[in-house]
């Protein structure tokens, strides 16, 4: 249909875009299964809230990749906190050390003779420097007046649509603002309505707590200029670099013949009586790649905006809106996920609506539950969708499934919103912060955080969203190469703990136990190998991730040296931030050949040893050096009291609780532990997690989840759920606690997304996992409280895509399809049944509870 005019403009028809049903949803539909109870309408995805935002982590997160917001619903006033991928403090570093060598030998001698306590303090000397900050872009702020009087007021994130809708009452006028962040047109949108002409009223203003300028150009656009900080603000500054400059442009377009703009000192638009209002902001830095110092950009942000917002400004709002829910959809409905108790099950009493008729508190909550959870009750008493802070507290009791279903999909709208090819990857925060000195600096940090912010990507159907961390795992190797030649005079590449935009690659700044770990690069080059695991993408393997991987290898290789029983070592090595006693009872945390070392090294090994024998490699240097050290990699050990020994020797643990799992890595992520292949292993992780205890913030309780999924333990994985989804008070904190905020953002505490995107990863494992050769249905489903079931869309390794439907605690058919362009043989597993297929690409087939093929057809 022919474009409608101005974005503002709606006159004429409406453009509708006929999407086709995703493939998930069409297989299942030609195998005859119901529909989904789940039509939009019957079984809606959203994220509710009966009270404009009081905190940060009360807003609703929109975002298209690159630019992102915050969205606060406020009455008298409205805030959009906005946020872009590439606003960072800094400029390119230096990120080698030549009297590493030196420290480097010290520390190896001092572990040798069983100084580590010695060889901790010496190896603070490898450390370099912190990472640059992640900036905040600014806010919209919006203001329509004081004492508003009003009535039905909602604020509600609609995964579906990926649309933040405000809607409330004065009168008998009816207000409505509509939010998104479109990808197609790198805009964010958003229209201010009233059901009545004339009733739109308001003015608006760009800030920024950055260095800026402000001026306003044909009484209807705003145009913010700025910089970042050139530097990592500190005191004593001897000079000042110039930072990244930005550009964000406000645009608005007003209905209504009776409305007026006016220009208030120069940095404000008022507006009075207009029928309805469209705001598009659109955004752009100067950066242009980690390798170009700001000051040598040659990009504009001023122009790169201009011509983001020209786009946009040629199509009405209904057409950027159509675009931007394609495009969305696309992505959004592969996967569909139904989680259903059973008929018997009794509604547990509310603590909540008890504790709130009887005019007492649960001690068990605080006042900011009861205060949102009061405004909440009195303002939606009897809606179908209840706010989603009221369910997060009446969760203990209940156990609704729906919100499980909600939390599983909101970690895959995250990722779609803030990972998306051609931007940067996911931070600490994923594009979501308000503040010029965010916790640990939103900075990426790849001992767990980045690898986690990327699980979901495969099982959970959204493989192109891991595309911002292969560009940025190309340029970590870049940074990485001098890194691993001057710090370690070691080939390949390397990358520690904690990055940035700049693909910082030398140790942080500080303490060992967390900068000495030169383990973050090769983790990381793991996603390169699972990524054509799942999708059989040869040339994929070829070009981006073999080059990659062999040159983490090459690394290792070197980083490997020989120890005791003609064992190969890394040392130094630390197991991430934690540290042990050592023999003489002083704390230390560097040693050698941590469990985790060598369970990354394998995995690496590995991969490069499977790559090159799918590329025809397998006689290089490098691949021949690899089998050669891969007999003498030291075993996984158990220690004294039957846990996974988490260092070469069984140390005593000071903190045996400590939040990080990382000596469990070889059952999940990794490969190398299995119950199938290692049981005795799989029962020392189990008594290894049963030590550190079920608390821990929420990154830890999610991955945590993925791990007894793996061990089939399907009630402690459930109590994992249970564990996480508990309210946060952003005012009352307490660290490493974890939870969900009244947005479902997960803590810490604070706020990191992490969690966002290990819980629908870990809950994909509970209910389908694979190998290369080996598919698991249902491998972890907790059958008493999801007896159950329905999940479309799920990806297993081998380009295999399957819909598993589930009745009374067991399978009642599965369908599988693969579109890889390649035919396989696969061993399917569920309970006690297995069965070995052959699956053709581009045909689906049908099995029953018992694994029977019951029919095929074409795709």
């Amino acid at each position: 249909m022919d474009s409608d005019g101005d974005c503002g403009s709606d006159a004429g028809a409406e453009w509708v875009w006929v999407r086709r049903p995703a493939e998930a949803e069409s297989v299942a539909a030609a195998a005859g299964w119901p529909a989904a109870a789940g039509d939009e309408e019957a079984r809606p995805l959203k994220v509710v809230f009966a009270s404009p935002a009081r905190y940060f982590t009360d807003a609703a997160p929109i975002g298209n990749g690159r630019l992102g917001a915050m969205v606060w619903g406020g009455l008298e006033s409205e805030r959009l906190q906005l946020n872009h991928d590439t606003l960072w403090t800094g400029g390119p570093g230096n990120y080698t050390n030549p009297k590493a060598p030196a420290v480097l030998s010290k520390v190896r001698s001092l572990v040798d003779n069983g100084k580590y306590p010695e060889a901790t303090a010496s190896a603070y000397d490898l450390s370099g420097d912190h990472t640059q900050i992640y900036q905040p872009l600014g806010d919209i702020d919006l203001i329509f007046g004081k004492h508003i009087k009003h009535t039905n007021y909602k604020r509600e994130l609609d995964l579906h649509t990926a649309t933040v809708n405000v809607t409330y009452t004065v009168g008998d006028i009816v207000y409505s603002r509509e939010h998104f962040s479109s990808n197609p047109h790198q805009v964010i949108a958003t229209k201010i309505s009233a059901n009545k002409p004339g009733n739109v009223s308001f003015s608006v203003s760009l800030t920024t707590p950055l260095d800026h300028k402000i001026r306003i150009t044909d009484a209807n656009e705003i145009i913010m200029e700025g910089s970042c900080p050139g530097e990592r603000p500190h005191n004593n500054a001897s000079d000042h670099p110039i930072g990244i400059k930005f550009c964000a442009i406000l645009y608005l377009q007003t209905n209504g013949a009776n409305s007026r703009v006016e220009v208030l000192k120069d940095k404000t638009l008022k507006l009075d009586g207009a029928d309805s209002v469209v705001l598009l902001l659109a955004a752009a830095t100067s950066f242009e790649g980690p390798f170009v110092k700001p000051s040598e950009s040659k990009l504009d942000p001023m122009v790169s905006a201009s011509t983001i917002l020209s786009v946009a400004r040629s199509l009405s709002y209904s057409q950027l809106k159509a675009y931007h829910m394609d495009d969305y959809q696309s992505l959004f409905q592969r996967v569909s996920l139904q989680l259903s108790r059973g008929s018997n099950y009794q509604l547990g009493e509310n603590r909540l609506g008890q504790s709130a008729d009887a005019g007492s508190q649960d001690a068990t909550l605080s006042d900011y539950a009861f205060r949102i959870a009061d405004c909440t009750r009195s303002a939606v008493l009897n809606d179908s969708v209840k706010p989603t802070v009221d369910r997060i507290i009446s969760f203990k009791d209940n156990e609704d499934p729906s919100l499980v279903e909600l939390l599983f999909q909101f970690g895959r709208y995250l990722l779609i919103s803030c990972s998306r090819p051609g931007t940067q990857i996911s931070n600490l925060q994923g594009i979501w912060s308000n503040d010029p000195s965010p916790p640990w600096d939103a900075a990426p940090h790849p001992n767990i955080n980045l690898q986690m912010n990327y699980w979901p990507a495969l099982s959970c159907n959204l493989s192109e969203c891991q595309e911002p961390l292969f560009d940025f795992i190309g340029s970590l190797s870049v940074n990485g190469s001098k890194t691993a030649k001057v710090n370690y005079e070691a080939g390949g590449w390397v990358s520690h703990q904690v990055t940035d935009l700049w693909a910082k690659t030398s140790p942080d700044a500080g303490d060992p136990v967390w900068a000495l770990w030169p383990m973050g690069g090769p983790w990381l080059a793991t996603h390169l190998w699972e990524h054509y695991s799942f999708t059989l993408d040869k040339q994929f393997l070829e070009k981006t991730a073999y080059p990659l991987l062999e040159g983490s290898a090459s690394f290792l290789l070197d980083w490997l040296i020989e120890g005791h029983r003609e064992y190969l070592k890394t040392n130094p090595s630390t197991s991430p931030e934690h540290y042990f006693i050592a023999p003489d009872g002083k704390k230390a945390c560097v040693s050698y050949s941590t469990t985790m070392d060598m369970s990354i090294i394998r995995e690496v090994f590995s991969a490069v040893v499977l790559s090159a024998d799918i590329l025809g490699k397998s006689d290089t240097n490098v691949v021949q050096r690899i089998k050669k050290a891969l007999p003498n990699l030291p075993p996984v050990k158990v220690a004294r009291d039957g846990t996974i020994m988490e260092w070469a020797q069984d140390f005593q643990d000071p903190e045996v609780h400590h939040r990080h799992v990382s000596h469990l890595f070889g059952l999940y992520p990794g490969h190398t532990m299995s119950l199938e292949q290692t049981p005795d292993l799989c029962k020392a992780v189990a008594n290894s997690l049963y030590k550190r205890g079920d608390e821990g913030p929420g990154w830890s309780t999610s991955w945590k989840m993925a791990l007894w999924a793996h061990l089939r333990n399907s009630d402690h994985a459930y109590k994992m759920i249970l564990q996480l989804i508990t309210l946060v008070d952003p005012k009352h904190e307490v660290s490493r606690e974890g939870g969900l905020y009244s947005n479902l953002f997960t803590a810490h505490p604070p706020f990191q997304i992490d969690a966002n995107f290990g819980f629908p990863a870990a809950l994909s494992e509970m209910l389908l996992q694979s190998t290369g050769t080996d598919l698991y249905l249902l491998p972890a489903l907790p059958c008493n409280k999801w007896p159950h079931g329905c999940v479309k869309g799920l990806k297993a390794r081998g380009g295999v895509t399957v819909n598993i439907s589930w009745k009374e605690g067991s399978l009642h058919e599965a369908l599988l399809w693969s579109s890889s362009g390649q035919d396989s043989i696969v061993r399917l597993h569920h309970e006690n049944q297995t069965a070995t297929i052959s699956l053709s690409s581009g045909q689906v087939y049908r099995f029953s509870r018992d694994l029977k093929c019951l029919k095929t057809w074409p795709l």
